[in-house]
């Protein structure tokens, strides 16, 4: 029996082993992506910007060269996404290698601080509720998963008569903590919520928000890292509402 534990604790080491180098591999991969790609990626944005200059002196444009003047101006548009794009999976590699510095976190106080910040980029009413329990979690990302969260409500409502984003939460069975951030903007078809937290997924046309979809994905691993769960509900035209499942402090 002493054997045979032995072995299957020598597995288990084996195998936590490979998903270390496996997740250490991805993080270098992810790092070297997002630094090696910038220079081509200034150069298209450099060169459309140039061209774009040559041809309005043009005197009198033929229909070629405005033509070629879309084209410029698509590439300019498709390089910025691009970088956006970088800018995600730079974020989600350092949020995927540092350091959990676990500690009870103030989730009143993290919400109420995320709000004072960000009220100045549209007007929204805020209805943040009292008595949310205390969560373990590394303050910095934490923080960083609220602001991401507040900052998409207050994306999604944009438009709407009157924006209000509520926060709200309340301790859960197990030892957790259940928080929900609800806005009452556009929302989306509930058959669509599986895919909402992938990298780069987006569920409206690039035209109508900004963002190229790594808000959520960032939202997602951080919140894996901790022992949480992260999911969303929602309804066309009837606003969306994102859940937290998270450790409290005990």
């Amino acid at each position: 029996m002493t054997e045979e534990l032995q072995r299957l604790q020598a597995e288990r080491d084996a195998a936590l082993r490979r998903v270390q180098e496996l997740s250490a591999a991805q993080e270098t991969f992810l790092r070297a992506v997002s630094h090696d790609l910038r220079a081509p990626l200034r150069h298209v944005t450099s060169y459309a910007a140039l061209l774009r200059e040559v041809l309005q002196q043009q005197p009198d444009p033929t229909a070629q060269v405005r033509e070629a003047l879309g084209f410029a101006a698509t590439m300019q548009r498709s390089a910025r996404r691009m970088a956006a794009m970088l800018d995600g999976l730079q974020a989600m590699s350092r949020a995927g290698s540092a350091p959990l510095r676990l500690a009870a976190v103030d989730v009143g106080a993290v919400v109420r601080q995320e709000c004072d910040a960000l009220s100045g980029a549209q007007p929204v009413r805020w209805r943040v509720h009292g008595d949310i329990p205390a969560v373990r979690a590394d303050a910095a990302l934490f923080a960083q998963v609220v602001r991401e969260l507040l900052a998409n409500a207050i994306k999604f409502s944009h438009g709407c008569e009157a924006p209000c984003v509520e926060v709200s939460g309340a301790a859960a069975p197990n030892g957790r903590v259940r928080l929900g951030i609800a806005d009452n903007g556009v929302g989306f078809a509930p058959e669509h919520a599986q895919g909402l937290f992938g990298v780069f997924q987006r569920l409206h046309r690039d035209g109508e928000f900004e963002g190229v979809g790594a808000g959520l994905a960032l939202c997602k691993l951080i919140a894996e890292r901790h022992g949480a769960t992260i999911g969303a509900s929602a309804r066309p035209g009837r606003g969306c509402t994102v859940t937290l499942d998270w450790p409290a402090a005990n």
